[in-house]
């Protein structure tokens, strides 16, 4: 809004504030138009970018809980409130702007440089000042006095800059420029950081690079304006108002009612943005990306409003009416983008009909949501804000108190609306309620006529009628079993016909399900089996809850943390002991950002297990960077284990790679793990020691024992876990392998975070899939047995190490030849495709059951059909395992 108010002010300067002067300032040496476009356009695109850069270091630093989140917008707002406030009055009085506007973008770019140097310091200080235990006020309060504090310079002096610029334009207009078109290249300068920020600067250079590139324009800016508008006068206005302008005498309740309107108008436009982000999220990829292009759109919209009603209104300003119908309209506006996002789903799927159709297609739909959903109400709010700031000139308030209320009412959107309104009334209900409090900006004579009557009829119809705004894809014969719009994300629990309940998060990501349970419950066995004695453990990610319950065993301490509080409600439609907490065998949950629990210190655990998460969605990969890996590192007793699962159906190889080589500085001696040989749904998973413990971090006498100890617990029934090579032979990689894999990758570190810029490439226009993908690491990464548990000892030693790269070896061929298995009509087409290839893996390793298994079940039921031909496959797998009895019994049973 703050370059639409710019304009606004701009655009209704009276005729009396130049009389006599243009004379006078012809008489100077006018700058050349592009001489004032060019810092006004690169002042915008510095701004914008600052925000991008700020917000994910401060988020990744502060937490991603909604307290933190809030506490850096509303800490953004109240910067560029309190400039605007303390500084533009000065500034509008003064008869140098050009000076105050070159001094304030040397303040910006200076402060942005020195917060380059010390933002990381400050974040880790203000984490410690919250710590592990805070409540959500401690949070909140540390949260936005800090960050308030560390940005205040750059966003003060932020704030300033319009009415900088307002002041020094305004003579420009009586030697005949075309102003409007100069804060038309702001906006676009606006725009343009946006987009490069996210989809150039920040992916290829790194946050702080991106930060030093915006004070480089910023130094630029002040340059130019020190050069070129500097020597513009301006004669000393004659009173406090806006420059130049005589105050008419105005009522004090004129006065007060000209600021809430503005105040109100911020609340409400950003109020708008936080409810459609919150919707299109839905249909959205909901990306690094994502936020940008609907940023873009709504300073897209504002700012074409802002000049339709300088072109096209502002002569009308004295109209009676014109408030009335330009409220009018963004009511119904407001109504129509309720309508269209209820078609959203559908709109996607008519702007993107191939979900392969390429990641740029998909950038483009996303576009074209976003125009659908925000312009005209953009517009039309534009506009408006518009002719409310021509009303606050008019009633005498100078541009920096104006420009302060309207931030004001933004600052205080994002709790209100997303914390307050949001998950207890849904989006639909906000979007009328949204509505309804432009009605309240209807001057009291419009409730005469219609463009009261018709939006306010609008408003009720929607309110009794409107959709519900939940895209929750249910398939058939299926059903909804819960739905929460919460805060930060929409998460549902969709049962299909055959019982099959699935968890998703803003209706895209699958979070885990029901058919899952043995490949979840593996994820926490496999870390805490390769431990020797675990007692404390904890779970980075709750998902179903699942992985984290199944780790029940006596004397171990299960935790659990998880950002989303809608997620820990919902796991207890798959564990329903998390409904209860306290409740034996259930882990101890906590609702907290994963990244601050663990940099905020605490007690210290033998092994801890991140869950999946989906890397290409918004603030994911901060949970993949190496700042992270090594405060995972700190929270590990002496011998401690770390476990980073990786869903490589998710994750295209670049951005493993970058995973790899951030893991390996905190680990340099981590191993690969494969959770299970599933080829769909590949998982794998990154193991990493703390130094200190008893013997070398991979013991393969300490690890037999531990096996031979657990081997009847209950928790490990059905897991598959109970063979003794299950466990050493889910090994997939030494460190050496994993650093040749992954070569020269940069790691994804919380200044570069490629992972969150590369990964949302995979979602669309991938000519690969999981299969190849898995195929492809296969090839890359191999485990070697002395490079893992050390040069053999002993003969028995070496020749367990030699069985157990005989079963690496089978695993790998195992799933090579699973991938060329097609679909089958019957028993006996299944094994004509699969009885010897999987014959051909038990003469590579008899010890490799996952060969031997489904060739047993497949003999005990082909012997219905064919005794014959099954007594001839139990036949060969004994010869191919003669260690195992199973297919001895099972003949000596037969008939």
């Amino acid at each position: 809004m703050s370059q639409v108010w710019a304009d606004a002010a701009r655009s209704n300067a009276p005729p009396a504030d130049l009389a006599g002067h243009g004379r006078r300032q012809t008489a100077q040496r006018m700058p050349a138009w592009w001489q004032v476009a060019a810092p006004m356009a690169l002042s915008g695109l510095a701004g914008l970018a600052y925000q991008i850069v700020w917000t994910q270091q401060l988020g990744t630093w502060l937490g991603h809980e909604v307290g933190a989140l809030l506490a850096v917008v509303a800490a953004f707002f109240g910067g560029l409130a309190l400039g605007a406030w303390a500084l533009g009055g000065r500034v509008s009085r003064s008869t140098r702007p050009g000076r105050w506007l070159a001094a304030l973008e040397a303040v910006i770019a200076l402060w942005a440089l020195v917060l380059v140097l010390v933002m990381p310091a400050a974040g880790a200080l203000l984490l410690g000042w919250i710590g592990d235990e805070a409540s959500p006020w401690r949070q909140w309060g540390v949260a936005f006095v800090g960050t308030a504090l560390l940005l205040l310079p750059a966003t003060a002096a932020m704030g300033a800059t319009l009415p900088a610029m307002q002041r020094v334009l305004a003579p420009l207009r009586g030697a005949g420029y075309a102003v409007g078109g100069l804060y038309a290249v702001n906006t676009a300068g606006a725009l343009l950081g946006v987009l490069a920020a996210a989809f150039w600067l920040a992916p290829w250079l790194g946050l702080s690079a991106t930060a030093c590139v915006a004070a480089g324009l910023n130094l630029a800016c002040a340059a130019m304006a020190w050069r070129w508008l500097a020597p513009l006068q301006r004669p000393a206005p004659a009173d406090a108002t806006l420059p130049g302008a005589a105050a008419p005498a105005s009522a004090p309740a004129r006065r007060s009612a000209t600021l809430w309107a503005l105040s109100a108008c911020g609340l409400l436009g950003i109020g708008l943005q936080v409810v459609v982000v919150r919707v299109l999220s839905q249909t959205a990829e909901n990306t690094v990306y994502t936020y940008a292009i609907l940023l873009a759109v709504y300073l897209l919209g504002t700012a074409a409003g802002g000049a339709l009603y300088q072109r096209s209104l502002a002569s009308r300003r004295d109209s009676g009416n014109l408030r009335a119908a330009l409220v009018a309209v963004v009511v119904l506006s407001v109504l129509g983008a309720l309508l269209t996002l209820s078609f959203a789903p559908a709109l996607k799927a008519l702007l993107l009909p191939r979900p392969d159709a390429g990641f740029q297609a998909a950038l483009w739909a996303e576009a074209g949501l976003g125009l659908a959903a925000f312009l005209l109400p953009t517009v039309a709010m534009g506009a408006l804000f518009s002719h409310l700031a021509v009303q606050a000139r008019d009633a005498g308030w100078a541009l920096g108190p104006a420009l302060a209320a309207n931030t004001l009412g933004a600052a205080l959107a994002a709790p209100l609306v997303g914390v307050l309104l949001l998950p207890r009334l849904g989006p639909a209900a906000v979007l009328v309620a949204l509505a309804a409090g432009y009605l309240l900006l209807l001057p009291a004579s419009a409730w005469r006529t219609a463009r009261a009557w018709l939006p306010a009829a609008g408003v009720l119809g929607l309110a009794v009628l409107g959709p519900p705004l939940q895209h929750v894809q249910v398939p058939d014969g299926g059903r909804l079993l819960s739905h929460a719009d919460g805060v930060l994300a929409a998460v549902s629990v969709v049962e299909d016909a055959d019982g099959v309940r699935r968890l998703h998060i803003n209706n895209r990501e699958q979070e885990g399900s029901s058919a899952t349970r043995l490949a979840d419950a593996r994820q926490a066995w496999l870390p805490l089996l390769l431990h020797p004695a675990p007692q404390q453990a904890l779970f980075l990610g709750l998902g179903t809850g699942v992985t984290a319950a199944s780790a029940s065993a006596p004397g171990l301490v299960v935790e659990a943390v998880e950002l989303l509080p809608e997620v820990v409600q919902a796991a207890a439609l798959f564990v329903p002991a998390l409904a209860t907490p306290g409740v034996a065998g259930a882990p101890q949950v906590r609702v907290a950002d994963a990244r601050r629990h663990v940099r905020a210190g605490g007690p210290l655990h033998d092994v801890i297990v991140s869950d999946l998460f989906h890397p290409a969605r918004s603030g994911s990969g901060a949970l993949y960077t190496a700042e992270h890996f090594e405060a995972v590192r700190q929270r590990l007793a002496p011998g401690g284990l770390f476990c980073q699962w990786l869903p490589l159906h998710q994750l295209d190889l670049a951005s493993l790679r970058s995973i790899v080589a951030a893991f390996l500085q905190a680990y340099p001696d981590a191993v690969a793990v494969l959770a299970t040989n599933s080829l769909d749904t590949p998982v794998i998973g990154l193991l990493g020691r703390a130094p200190g413990g008893a013997g070398p971090a991979w013991s393969a006498d300490s690890l037999a024992a531990r096996l031979a100890g657990a081997r009847s617990l209950p928790a490990l029934a059905g897991l598959q876990l109970d063979d003794p090579w299950a466990v050493p032979g889910s090994l997939l990689a030494d460190a050496t392998a994993l650093r040749r894999f992954a070569g020269s990758a940069a790691a994804n570190t919380d200044d570069h975070p490629t992972v969150a810029y590369l990964a949302p490439r995979l979602r669309n226009g991938t000519s690969d899939n999981p299969r190849t993908r898995l195929a492809q690491v296969l090839d890359g990464l191999q485990a070697d047995a002395p490079a893992i548990f050390g040069p053999p000892a002993d003969a028995a030693a070496a020749a367990w190490q030699q069985r157990l790269g005989a079963y690496w070896q089978a695993r790998h061929q195992h799933l090579r030849n699973g991938m060329a298995v097609q679909p089958a009509s019957s028993l006996q087409a299944m094994l004509a495709q699969v009885q010897a290839p999987l014959l051909a893996t038990l003469q590579t390793s008899p010890d490799f059951r996952p060969a031997y298994d489904p060739l047993l079940r497949m003999a005990l039921a082909l012997h219905r059909d064919d005794p014959a031909a099954a007594r001839r496959l139990l036949g060969s797998l004994q010869a191919a395992a003669p260690q195992r009895s199973e297919a001895a019994e099972a003949l000596a049973r037969l008939p």
